[in-house]
């Protein structure tokens, strides 16, 4: 499998902290994870949705690039 090119929008990498700031901790990898691992992918419009555990990622695909737009924690089903 090629290797992926991820970039994060500013407002994705702002998130790290805000969440952060309500104990909430991601990791870029577990974005990262999602996004080439994922238990679910949805298309919504221009996005793609990934969710893989207890995060959703929100993507535009650009030139072969993966555009991380936002991301967030989701709680478990279970």
């Amino acid at each position: 499998m090629a290797a992926q090119n991820y970039i994060f929008t500013q407002y994705a990498n702002d998130k790290f902290e805000l969440l952060n700031q309500f104990r909430v901790f991601i990791t870029k990898e577990q974005v990262i994870e999602a996004i080439n691992l994922p238990e679910t992918v949805a298309k919504k419009g221009k996005y793609l949705i990934y969710k893989k555990d207890r995060v959703v990622v929100i993507i535009k695909k650009e030139g072969g690039i993966n555009k991380i737009i936002t991301f967030y924690p989701t709680v478990s089903n279970n």
